[in-house]
């Protein structure tokens, strides 16, 4: 994983509410174990039609989405089936936050683990999100705010472990195993 800090950019926004798993990542695309090519399956109902060619009038097959890294949902984003392939897309697709007023919890815990930000706001702060498309805005994960330009900055609620591992780009197991001389070091010391 990649290290995340600071991210600053243009929002993508997806006003629908209840995104589900299902929507981010069609079940026919979870046959692969590799993080790798699943952006091309993101969101793909809704981004080609039944003949595999993108929809125009789809946002990411719009110019204004290209390099976007933020994407603001509507409420209760990622709902829906525990698969981790969601994250996966989105993250290969290119994005480093999802935003929105409701991320469902095992979305948010895959999130998390895979080097995607779930960023949860209050209501107004969402309203405006969605009324601005394409806004530059900066998410601080080291002070857990999110920044738009003469407004002040948003707090958003985070673990402090999940985000020492997304601040080091690390997930659980490479946390583990950042430790592994200090677990010999402790086994050895009491003859475990």
């Amino acid at each position: 994983m990649k290290p995340i800090n600071n991210i600053r950019s243009r929002t993508v926004v997806m006003p629908s509410t209840n995104i589900d798993t299902d929507q981010i990542v069609p079940a026919r695309f979870l046959t692969t174990t590799s993080k790798l090519g699943l952006g091309k399956a993101l969101f793909a109902d809704w981004r080609y039609d039944a003949d595999g060619k993108p929809r125009p009038d789809f946002i990411l097959n719009k110019s204004e989405a290209d390099g976007c890294r933020i994407l603001v949902a509507g409420r209760n984003v990622g709902c829906g089936s525990s698969r981790e392939h969601a994250p996966w897309a989105l993250v290969d697709y290119g994005f480093q936050a999802v935003v929105s007023t409701e991320i469902a919890d095992i979305f948010k815990n895959n999130s998390l683990k895979n080097g995607l930000l779930p960023v949860v706001i209050d209501e107004a702060t969402h309203a405006w999100l969605i009324a601005h498309p394409g806004a530059e805005i900066e998410v601080d994960l080291a002070s857990s705010s999110l920044k738009i330009a003469d407004r002040p900055p948003v707090a958003f609620p985070i673990d402090a472990f999940a985000r020492y591992c997304l601040m080091s780009g690390v997930d659980e197991l490479g946390f583990l195993l950042s430790k592994d001389s200090e677990i010999r070091a402790y086994e050895s010391r009491d003859g475990l």
